[in-house]
């Protein structure tokens, strides 16, 4: 009889004990190998295993050399290739260029683990290591960078990273249909160069004549060099970004054609379930040394959508995962969740239950199924879609069940919750049974701004949305018996965004009474409308002007105005207040930010008002929100993708 072994091997040892002489793929990762459904190579190795493929792991390898790439022998059909689960500069540069100091996806949390722009080193040193192999590259950092793109790190436009890495295939969004089709293809003895037409890949063509019925991008010179052309190339990415009615793209390269075929179908329902159910362990690998901070945040999480039809500027994730949202059923997570209760480990709190956006668990609307997403209209944002479906009802069926469930003493929801949605929904259960069962004293929300014309650069809703929103926030708790706290996250020096409006948002926070401890400023990453315009100075969808902040002392004033409490920014902001002719806003007044230059500390120290002493307010968010969470931010996706 076969022995069965937990782990997919990670050494010639592990391989002779499986009895494998050479491995069908070799699945090269920047991050730690962490055997749960959160992590990206996790599902990618266990789906191919599903299928009768032996797949070794070789984890956060050193990239010096091709030594530590040969160590499982060579793939017989081939390496597959990813950066990790974040995009790897996100992962080490914070937006002032700061290098982090820690890597939540490494042992213990050690930062230089994996190189800058680690998709590309790692797929150079595997044609170093076994020239001829073919080289498959996904995951977030592949997928957001498929086309010719701003890169913020270099300030230019690089090459789709599919011929910086001088791969074969590059496989873009929520990978399980392609790693599939891809894989059967080979075995089958399929050239990699005769794989051309798979939904979700990209691929290298010579000329035109390979993609007859592709819509023809700007090329990438045209891109780099005029602002207009980059724009137009942004609008045609984003309207065919849907399985039903895509198109295919073509956009030529400096060294041929980049050929981008329809995006991947979404999993169905039942689909989710069976890849949700293959037999992880849940369990750091073996041969990792140290604990993976990443695993804590999601140990006890639990992953119930996919797809955001939100479409947040600033957010990466429709380029990756799509706006259909799919839920997995109640059954699957039910299961899941009971699995949970039964580990040694587990306290009686479920962490989370979510997805991109945890109130988010079927599509915007019933046509998306039968004829795709709108190319030109939006679900939600500035303005939401009169066709909206905005029933929560199945959301607090599952969390009810989930309550019930032997060993659980609570649920909770700390995926980003839509506030816009729910205050469309005319029916107040989710929000009441969301406050009553599911909220730790704090729920977190996304309103990013005040200024309204911010917002629709961002596609938020109206601030005036979020203040109905905090009206029957605290009248819901009143009427329970409660006090509890929400706690906004907000972004500086967004396109659009001006001294004024920053002030305008550090008005808002005095006023309220919010103290951020963390604040998050704007982050250019590949693939979202924002970066378009911080990068062209255009609104994509319009071709107006938009006014960018882009030196670093202007964003480092914006960031700081978030944040007036905090006594070291007091000289950037009076030199900020000066700036914008705000002056009447240093001094010692009710209305006033910061106290005058010639002040003592100790004069110039407010008392902290009651909300300030409970805690309310104070924001702990995290300065690598790119979306980042975006992620999806992983080519498997989790409670908390959202890369922003």
């Amino acid at each position: 009889m076969k022995q069965k072994f937990a782990f997919p091997p990670a050494s010639r040892e592990d391989m002779a004990q499986r009895g494998i002489e050479q491995l069908d793929f070799i699945f090269v990762s920047g991050d730690a190998y962490v055997d749960h459904p959160s992590f990206g190579a996790a599902i990618i190795t266990r789906l191919l295993e599903s299928r009768g493929y032996s797949v070794g792991i070789i984890a956060q390898p050193d990239w010096h050399t091709a030594k530590a790439f040969q160590t499982l022998g060579k793939p017989r059909l081939a390496f597959l290739v990813s950066s990790g689960n974040i995009d790897s500069m996100v992962n080490h540069y914070a937006v002032s260029g700061a290098h982090r100091d820690t890597d939540a996806y490494t042992p213990n949390g050690e930062a230089g683990k994996r190189p800058d722009r680690a998709t590309i080193v790692y797929a150079n040193r595997c044609r170093e290591a076994y020239n001829g192999v073919p080289l498959i590259i996904g995951g977030i950092e592949a997928s957001l960078r498929r086309f010719a793109h701003y890169d913020y790190w270099d300030e230019r436009v690089r090459h789709s990273i599919l011929y910086d890495a001088c791969a074969d295939i590059l496989v873009y969004g929520m990978g399980e249909r392609a790693i599939v089709q891809i894989a059967d293809a080979l075995n089958k003895g399929t050239s990699v160069n005769e794989i051309l037409d798979i939904p979700g890949t990209c691929v290298r063509v010579a000329n035109a004549q390979n993609a007859k019925d592709a819509i023809l991008l700007p090329s990438y010179n045209d891109v780099a060099k005029d602002k207009k052309k980059y724009c137009e190339a942004f609008i045609a990415q984003t309207r065919e970004q849907d399985a039903i009615r895509g198109k295919r793209l073509l956009q030529p390269h400096e060294k041929g054609m980049l050929l981008c075929n329809i995006p991947a179908k979404p999993l169905s329902a039942a689909e989710l379930d069976e890849v949700y159910a293959l037999p992880f362990t849940r369990k750091i690998h073996p041969s990792t040394q140290g604990h993976v901070p990443a695993l804590d945040e999601v140990s006890f999480s639990i992953t119930s959508a996919r797809g955001c039809f939100g479409n947040c500027n600033f957010c990466a994730l429709t380029f990756h995962q799509g706006r259909v949202v799919t839920g997995r059923s109640h059954e699957s997570i039910l299961k899941e969740a009971d699995t949970l209760t039964r580990d040694p480990a587990f306290k009686g709190y479920i962490h989370d239950v979510g997805g991109p956006t945890a109130n988010f668990r079927h599509p915007a609307c019933a046509k998306q199924l039968k004829s795709g997403v709108c190319a030109d209209k939006q679900c939600a944002g500035y303005v939401a879609c009169k066709n909206l479906d905005t029933s929560e009802e199945d959301y607090v069926s599952l969390l009810r069940q989930l309550r019930e469930l032997p060993r659980v003493k609570k649920v909770f929801v700390r995926s980003g919750v839509r506030y816009d949605y729910s205050m469309l929904d005319r029916d107040d259960t989710f929000l009441r049974e969301l406050i009553e069962h599911h909220v730790s004293g704090q729920l977190k929300v996304a309103p990013e701004h005040v200024s309204d014309r911010v917002l629709k650069y961002m596609n938020k809703p109206p601030h005036a949305v979020y203040e109905r929103f905090v009206q029957k926030f605290e009248a819901i708790n009143k009427n329970l018996g409660m006090k509890q706290y929400l706690v906004p996250y907000l972004i500086s020096s967004h396109p659009g965004s001006t001294l004024q409006d920053a002030i305008e948002l550090a008005l808002y926070l005095k006023k309220t009474g919010h103290r951020p401890e963390q604040v998050q400023d704007f982050y250019p990453t590949p693939g979202t409308a924002s970066t378009c315009m911080y990068f062209t100075g255009l609104d994509p969808f319009t071709m107006q002007p938009v006014y960018v902040a882009k030196t670093r002392e202007e964003k480092a004033m914006q960031r700081a105005l978030l944040q007036c409490h905090v006594r070291k920014n007091w000289p950037l902001i009076r030199k900020a207040l000066r700036a914008a002719d705000r002056e009447d806003l240093i001094g010692t007044g009710k209305g006033c930010l910061v106290p005058p230059d010639h002040l003592s500390p100790e004069a110039a120290r407010p008392a902290p008002n009651k909300r300030q002493q409970t805690g309310a307010g104070r924001q702990t968010r995290k300065d690598n929100r790119s979306g980042a969470k975006s992620a999806s931010r992983r080519t498997g996706g989790g409670p908390r993708s959202r890369h922003r």
